[in-house]
C-alpha cells in the first residue's frame, strides 16, 4: 500500500459518512410523506364510503316508491320533499 492511500482513505471515511447521513434523512422524509398521504387517503375513503351509504339508502327508497303504489307512495314522496338535499351539501360531504 502506498503512503498516499492512507490519507485518501482517511478523507473518504468522513465523506462517505456524510453522504450516508444525507441519504438516511431523505429516506426519513419520504417515509413521513407516505405516512401523511396514507392518512389522507384513509380519511377520504371513509368520507366516500359514508356518502355511498347515504346514496344507496336514497336509491332504495326511490326503488320502493317506483315499485309500490297507492297511499304509501304519496306519503314517501311528501317525506322526500320535506328533506331536500342541496348540491352544495353533497359536494361538501364528498370533499
Amino acid at each position: 500500500m502506498s503512503p498516499l492511500m492512507i490519507p485518501i482513505i482517511g478523507m473518504m471515511i468522513p465523506i462517505i459518512a456524510i453522504l450516508a447521513k444525507v441519504y438516511m434523512r431523505s429516506m426519513e422524509m419520504k417515509e413521513r410523506q407516505l405516512t401523511a398521504m396514507g392518512e389522507n387517503t384513509a380519511e377520504k375513503a371513509a368520507q366516500y364510503a359514508t356518502r355511498v351509504a347515504e346514496l344507496e339508502q336514497r336509491v332504495r327508497v326511490l326503488e320502493r316508491i317506483a315499485t309500490d303504489g297507492g297511499i304509501q307512495t304519496a306519503a314517501q314522496i311528501e317525506a322526500l320533499r320535506d328533506s331536500p338535499v342541496s348540491f352544495e351539501t353533497m359536494r361538501e360531504k364528498v370533499q
